[in-house]
């Protein structure tokens, strides 16, 4: 099982991992990686799975779900869900405690901080992915030499929306059609972050310049949901994905301080457990 560093404990914690076993087929085996290429990853097998998902059928997947991954559910009715998808979905109240100057998390999730390099390429786990494979804009991409990538990983017993970081507008969003595989460290070898689908959002942020701001869609995601606004409030929902596990990753100017704990524990290997409004860093002043 991976290891999460949990920021209240100050300890790691083994996390609950989903469907291992599949995902060790899938990516580690001949015959799963013929049916990875061929079905599994495509958008149209996803969005099958999504179908049965959205349907009354699948109400009863819900109880052993939260069951098995230990879903806090505490704030919901169970019996307010007509679908799979529909507590998947699931709202809640956002809150924060952060300054406009101070960086806060955007989704539940596990968030890893990457070093840019000058040459605009940076190492996630065991691949090297340079900045214009996910961006496709030079010019955006070049911002960011020397900066940082914050990859939020949310699990499949994360919730699922996530919001905006900062007060800005909008300045582009364009949908990347890719490939669905797992955003797990099995699937490494596959430069998930430049193949999968994704949509890539450039964002002119008021504490933090331009920022771009990547949600990637995972194994068995059938949807990346953002909603229709070109102006933006700190803590407003920016969208959500349906079911499965997915990434976001934000790009930044090297005008950031990062917070230690977070830093350390990313440069150990390790992801780190934050939640929506949770502070992450700060601008440099």
């Amino acid at each position: 099982m991976a290891k999460i560093y949990n920021r209240d404990s100050k300890k790691l914690v083994e996390e609950k991992e989903y469907k291992e076993g599949i995902l060790v087929f899938l990516y580690q085996t001949v015959i799963g990686r013929i049916l990875l290429k061929l079905v599994i990853a495509r958008p149209w097998f996803s969005n099958l799975r999504a179908k049965y998902q959205r349907s009354p059928k699948s109400k009863k997947d819900i109880l052993p779900f939260v069951k098995e991954y230990h879903v806090d559910m505490s704030d919901y009715n169970m019996d307010s869900f007509e679908s799979f998808n529909d507590f998947f979905i699931r709202k809640k109240t956002y809150k924060t405690t952060t300054q406009p100057n101070e960086l806060m998390a955007i989704a539940d999730s596990k968030l890893s901080v990457y070093k840019i390099d000058e040459t605009l390429k940076l190492k996630i786990k065991n691949s090297i992915y340079e900045l214009n494979d996910i961006i496709q804009k030079k010019e955006i991409a070049d911002l960011y030499k020397n900066g940082y990538a914050f990859v939020f990983r949310l699990a499949v017993n994360d919730y699922h929306r996530y919001v905006f970081f900062d007060d800005g507008e909008l300045v582009s969003s364009e949908y990347i059609r890719g490939e669905l595989h797992t955003v797990r460290s099995i699937s490494d070898q596959y430069k998930v972050y430049a193949r999968n689908s994704r949509v890539v959002n450039v964002m002119d942020s008021k504490s933090f310049g331009i920022i771009t701001q990547v949600e990637i869609g995972a194994l068995l995601v059938g949807r990346i949901k953002n909603y229709n606004m070109q102006v933006f409030s700190r803590l407003e929902e920016k969208g959500y994905f349906e079911y499965g596990g997915s990434t976001i990753v934000m790009f930044f100017p090297p005008n950031i301080m990062i917070d230690e704990d977070i830093l350390r524990q990313s440069q150990a290997g390790y992801e780190t457990q934050v939640f929506i409004g949770d502070k992450i860093g700060q601008r440099k002043e």
